[in-house]
């Protein structure tokens, strides 16, 4: 049994606990707003399930899971994170996070950004290109034909290992577009974000991918 750390209480943050809880796992989960807030979430997700601060979170988890806004990605903290699996679901919405022209301009990624902010933890895209609700829904058995897919980016083997199999437990297959400098192929408005694909589908929309939008 592994226990998630998950940091934000959102639609992905909530949808990815149930997935785990249901494969057997613990969940400590954390929003900006304090354990207090999260009683009714905690009540739904059952006895697998409790509230946290970030900090408490980040360390309780095995892995860690980032799904908060993006452009409060620096408010992870990062001492509790060193060492550990982090699957980063974050995507930049300009409208909500502000203006990074670093990731405008083509010469930086989300992942990318949240790695530089985690040095001692081992980042991994996953989750960030999936409609919340689907995550629990949309899932198959292995070798289901047409069976949904979904991508894994990062600079760590171990993380894209780790990755690969929770996706396979929870019901897609995988694609790997590591290193982590290549995740921008499943960023925002790219043909691959939010669409319903299958493996081979998946791979010719990572390979068409625009680099800047």
């Amino acid at each position: 049994m592994t226990t998630f750390g998950i940091i934000g209480a959102g639609k992905i943050g909530s949808q990815v606990a149930r997935a785990v809880i249901a494969l057997g796992h613990d969940v400590v989960i954390a929003n900006s707003r304090g354990p207090e807030t999260l009683a009714d979430l905690v009540a739904d997700l059952g006895p697998s399930a409790r509230a946290a601060t970030a900090e408490e979170a980040g360390a309780a988890g095995d892995v860690v899971v980032v799904t908060v806004p993006f452009g409060k990605y620096r408010d992870v903290p990062v001492a509790p994170l060193a060492g550990k699996i982090v699957l980063d679901t974050n995507n930049y919405y300009w409208e909500r996070d502000g203006r990074f022209p670093e990731l405008e301009d083509g010469t930086a990624t989300t992942a990318g950004l949240l790695q530089a902010h985690l040095p001692e933890s081992k980042v991994v895209k996953a989750f960030n290109h999936i409609a919340a609700a689907d995550i629990t829904t949309e899932g198959a058995p292995s070798g289901t034909p047409g069976r949904r897919a979904l991508a894994v980016s990062s600079d760590y083997p171990e993380a894209v290992a780790f990755a690969t199999d929770l996706y396979d437990r929870i019901g897609f297959d995988t694609v790997d577009v590591s290193p982590l400098s290549e995740s921008w192929r499943v960023e925002r408005d790219r043909p691959a974000y939010v669409a319903k694909q299958n493996k081979a589908e998946l791979e010719a929309n990572l390979a068409k991918a625009p680099r800047t939008i």
